[in-house]
This record gives C-alpha cells, sequence and structure tokens, in this order.
C-alpha cells in the first residue's frame, strides 16, 4: 500500500483526562495512514492550548475533565478558532452529547462504557469514518445555520377548527442534523393537519433523550416512535436507534411500526425505509426532506416518493453541515427544491395547503 502524503493526512487532536483513553484513541487513529495525531491533551486547558497552537483539522473530545471540562472548551474554541469537533460519550451520558452538539460538536460516538475499559477498541471503525469525515465539510465548523424568520411555532391563519385533509412529512437526517432538527421544529407553523416522522441516524439508546430534548426546546410534541401507535397530526415521531421506522394504514388509522434493522444495515434507522413507506401509504400527500449527512440513504426513498406524486425537498449546500445525502439526491434528479434551512418551514406551510386543496401542483 503506498504512503498517504503527510500534507493530505488528517491532523487530529485527542484530549481525554484518562491515558488508557487517550492511548487507545491516538493508537485507533494511527493505524490508518490517513490519519496523523499532531497532539494529545489530559484536560480542556491543554487540549485549548494546544488546539491554537497545532491547529488540527479534527479533536476528538471527552465532555468530563478537570481543570476545564469539554462543555467550556466547545464554547471558546468555537468563538476562538471554529474546529471540527467529534465527542466521544458514554450512553450514560445522553443529555450531555446533545449539548455539545448545540455548541458547536460536529458528531458524537457513543462508547460502550463511562469507565476506563478496553471495551474502546469497538468504535474503531466508527471513530475513524467520523474523523475521516471532515474532509467533506460544506462550511466552516461553528458556523450555525441560517436564524429562521417569523415566531417560533405560530399557526397559520384560518388553520384552526376546519376539517383538513391529514399529511405526512418525512424528514431525514445524519451528521449536523439534532441541531437542524430542532431549529426546523422551533420554527414550523403550528395547527398543520401534518403528522412529523424523522429518521435521524443514531445509536440506540439516545433517540428518546433526544426526542425528549426535542419537545422540550421546541414546543412541538416530539416522542420516540413506539409501534403500534397512531401517528396523530400535529405530533413528531423519532425513529428508536438502531431500528427502522415504517408505517402502515389500519382501517382510517395511520400506524406507526418499529422493525430491526437487516443485520450490518449500512445506515440506521434508514432514510430509505421511512421515505418508502410513507410514500406508499401517502402517496401524493407525502413532503420528503433530506438534512445535512454523509453518504447515500435518503435517495432510493425519494424515488418512490416521486413517484407515487408526493414531493421532495433537500437542505441546500449553504447550511448543510455534511452536502453528501443531498447531493446525492439532487444529483440523481430526485429533488423538487433545494432550499436553506431556514427555507424549509415555508416550504412545509405551502405543502399543507396545497393537500387542503387537493392539488400537488
Amino acid at each position: 500500500m503506498n504512503a498517504v502524503p503527510p500534507k493530505t493526512r488528517v491532523r487530529a487532536l485527542v484530549i481525554d483526562d484518562s491515558a488508557y483513553n487517550r492511548a487507545t484513541i491516538a493508537q485507533i487513529l494511527e493505524e490508518s495512514q490517513e490519519v496523523e495525531v499532531v497532539g494529545r491533551a489530559a484536560d480542556g486547558e491543554e487540549g485549548l492550548r494546544l488546539a491554537l497552537e497545532l491547529k488540527p483539522d479534527v479533536i476528538t473530545l471527552d465532555l468530563e475533565m478537570p481543570r476545564m471540562d469539554g462543555f467550556t472548551f466547545l464554547r471558546i474554541l468555537m468563538e476562538r478558532q471554529p474546529t471540527p469537533v467529534i465527542i466521544i460519550s458514554s450512553y450514560s451520558r445522553k443529555q450531555n452529547v446533545f449539548k455539545a452538539l448545540e455548541l458547536g460538536a460536529l458528531d458524537f460516538i457513543a462508547k460502550p462504557t463511562h469507565h476506563i475499559s478496553p471495551e474502546l477498541s469497538e468504535i474503531a471503525s466508527e471513530l475513524l469514518s467520523k474523523v475521516l469525515m471532515v474532509r467533506q465539510l460544506s462550511f466552516g465548523v461553528g458556523r450555525r445555520p441560517l436564524a429562521i424568520d417569523g415566531a417560533p411555532g405560530t399557526t397559520p391563519a384560518g388553520a384552526a377548527g376546519r376539517a383538513l385533509q391529514t399529511g405526512l412529512v418525512a424528514i431525514g437526517a445524519s451528521t449536523g442534523g439534532p441541531p437542524a432538527l430542532q431549529r426546523l421544529f422551533q420554527s414550523l407553523p403550528r395547527g398543520l393537519p401534518l403528522s412529523y416522522l424523522v429518521a435521524q441516524h443514531m445509536p440506540e439508546k439516545f433517540t428518546q433523550a433526544f426526542a425528549e430534548r426535542l419537545a422540550r426546546y421546541t414546543g412541538l410534541p416530539v416522542k420516540e416512535a413506539e409501534d403500534g401507535e397512531e401517528a396523530l397530526p400535529g405530533r413528531a415521531y423519532i425513529a428508536p436507534g438502531g431500528r427502522n421506522l415504517r408505517l402502515r394504514w389500519s382501517a382510517d388509522r395511520l400506524v406507526l411500526e418499529v422493525r430491526p434493522a437487516p443485520e450490518r444495515a449500512k445506515y440506521v434507522p434508514s432514510i430509505d425505509e421511512l421515505f418508502s413507506c410513507a410514500a406508499e401509504a401517502l402517496g401524493e400527500r407525502t413532503l420528503a426532506i433530506l438534512l445535512t449527512g454523509m453518504g447515500s440513504d435518503g435517495c432510493l426513498g425519494m424515488r418512490r416518493v416521486r413517484e407515487r406524486g408526493g414531493r421532495t425537498v433537500a437542505e441546500s449546500q449553504e447550511t448543510a453541515v455534511i452536502f453528501g445525502m443531498p447531493r446525492e439526491a439532487i444529483d440523481a434528479g430526485l429533488v423538487d427544491r433545494v432550499l436553506r434551512l431556514d427555507e424549509i418551514p415555508s416550504e412545509v406551510e405551502r405543502f399543507s395547503k396545497k393537500i387542503q386543496n387537493g392539488s400537488q401542483s
């Protein structure tokens, strides 16, 4: 195998208060010829000094550290020198992860236990792929997506008290998705006859906490989807981590199905699966929205949505943290509209009006 030229390698800084974890993470990264570990730090203060001095391409960060914790580190770093940061956190610290993402972290990895453990090596493949992912960043990390105009959660005029035909908004997201979804849900008009179903690439045990956080900070009723429950208008349902979200009609009720993902599935929860089932169930009353993320998940599902007469929207490169998934769908000719994140709520309202009028023109 030919050596990767040093100038093209991803330069990584590892920050963790455990010497064992620092050594293990560095070893995982250095096993790839595409990564160079340029520094290691035992706390946030040392990490900040090295970050400003070395200017790495990416930083792996533990959140609970002495002297300066990961949250303080993120606040200062994103103000002084925005840099891609990947959080490495245990399953027991779910809320901390989402707080870090809101402060500007790019993504996170769930380590098997909170304690120092040889099991840390289990995350090797995921860690390496996410470190290399920084090459695909669409814009500078730390820059927030555009603010969304208008009062959040407003109800469109004339929507209340009318018998409206219901529709479905299916949303797919991966890296950069949690803060994008929070901004989107904060700004969606209330009172629309739409159910919202979300497939966010996220590990098991994190999606319930994510749904609870979205509900708390957006005011929209959001919950982790449960098998057999009805999808109600005005509510949002998050696909459980590690499983796929589907839906079907039972008499006149739209019922959610939560199913195990196939073994070795590349993307879980599957956006393709959600979009395809939504198209089969509601046809032209389906709006599929593909947000930021790496890979090609969502393409096949968007094709099915269009075949069934539904509408498709992709987030533009202007606001998508990782433009991979939207670009794949756009290049395949499967997207009706390419919009900035701040433009999507208005598109959702336009879609709602169209299905109320019985027209998709």
